[in-house]
């Protein structure tokens, strides 16, 4: 049978001193959280964020990253990965959360919660910074990162309400555009000739608007 779209683990956390962090804090460590959790306009309760300039805010409240894609690191690496590790604050099972479109909608358990993709994950040198402290093989993570294509999304919060480990995740509205997770992250990070497609995209974020029109204006 096949296994039914879920929240496995839900993480926060909160900024801690980092020599390594850009801003000499992140709050890139997240574990497992206790029972549910309020999910806000902002983000989780528990959680906060640490470069407030990147991440956060009402178009990167919620990261998921799906287990499957934290398998394919174990077995990449070599070692086993944790819920949290990557910094998501929900891990998620049963759904290809990088082949969901922008602006797919999910309902998240019965309390009311309904996530819509928003942005995706870019790593950065804090990452970097945190895989290398917690004993996994950082070289050239950036890059490696990047060139698997699994980012995992952002959501950005429509209906608020709690969440918890073990709540059923259901797709109920997915955008005509096709312009999916993976198609965004190779947009903007691998391949900026792609950044004139996300303009298809409804509700389109305004950090990713504006480089797809910077460089539409490069062009000419």
């Amino acid at each position: 049978m096949p296994v039914m779209a879920h929240v496995l683990t839900v993480s926060v956390g909160r900024p801690q001193a980092k020599e390594w962090a850009g801003l000499g804090r992140t709050a890139i460590d997240k574990r497992a959280a206790d029972g549910r959790v309020r999910v806000g306009e902002l983000g989780l309760t528990g959680d906060e964020v640490g470069d407030v300039v990147h991440h956060g805010g009402r178009e990167q409240a919620v990261h998921a990253y799906a287990r499957e894609d934290l398998d394919f690191w174990e077995a990449e690496l070599g070692r086993p990965i944790r819920d949290g590790l990557f910094g998501e604050n929900l891990t998620t099972r049963g759904i290809d959360l990088n082949a969901l479109e922008i602006g797919a909608r999910l309902r998240v358990g019965d309390d009311g919660v309904l996530l819509e993709v928003s942005y995706v994950r870019t790593p950065c040198n804090d990452f970097k910074g945190w895989m290398g402290e917690t004993g996994y093989d950082a070289t050239a993570w950036v890059k490696r990162f990047a060139q698997a294509l699994r980012p995992g999304p952002y959501f950005r919060v429509l209906a608020v309400g709690t969440v918890g480990a073990g709540d059923a995740i259901e797709v109920v509205q997915r955008p005509a555009h096709g312009i999916t997770v993976r198609d965004m992250f190779v947009a903007l990070n691998l391949d900026r000739s792609r950044l004139p497609e996300l303009l298809a995209v409804e509700g389109l974020t305004p950090k990713a608007r504006r480089k797809a029109e910077d460089f539409l204006a490069s062009r000419g």
